[in-house]
């Protein structure tokens, strides 16, 4: 499971048109469910996520985080984070989870993260989406679980 975190100052994600998912400030998550990834691992990223301390304080240190600051999240599946252009020009997706196996563990990544009390938007699975979003900092953070 791989995640690419962003901290926003605002972040949507619209599907044909129409704007399915809209955050102020908080994290634009995405994520990328590979073959084999598994409840633990999306536990254990609900735990990184919602503890992160990536927001500065008064002494402008990266010190705060996003429940301090009244953030939300806003959650985006993207099959592309697993994968690899080791070979070739043309990328390989051969990790990533077949939708079945990898939609509910993204769904489960909301519920965990909504059970916490976060305010939790998201994109629409297996959809072609515009994301858009203005990044804070810039602060951009990669983790694999």
């Amino acid at each position: 499971m791989r995640v690419v975190l962003q901290r926003v100052s605002s972040a949507s994600v619209r599907v044909e048109g129409e704007t399915v998912g809209e955050i102020g400030r908080g994290f634009l998550v995405l994520v990328g469910i590979e073959r084999g990834d598994s409840l633990a691992q999306v536990k254990a990223a609900a735990d990184k996520l919602a503890g992160l301390r990536v927001f500065e304080d008064e002494a402008g240190k990266m010190n705060l985080d996003l429940a301090t600051v009244g953030g939300a999240f806003l959650v985006v599946s993207q099959f592309t984070l697993a994968g690899s252009v080791d070979r070739g020009r043309r990328p390989s997706f051969d990790r990533a989870a077949p939708p079945a196996e990898a939609e509910p563990l993204v769904d489960a990544l909301v519920s965990d993260l909504r059970a916490r009390g976060f305010r939790v938007e998201t994109g629409r699975f297996r959809a072609h989406m515009e994301v858009a979003l203005t990044n804070d900092g810039p602060v951009t953070l990669i983790a694999d679980f």
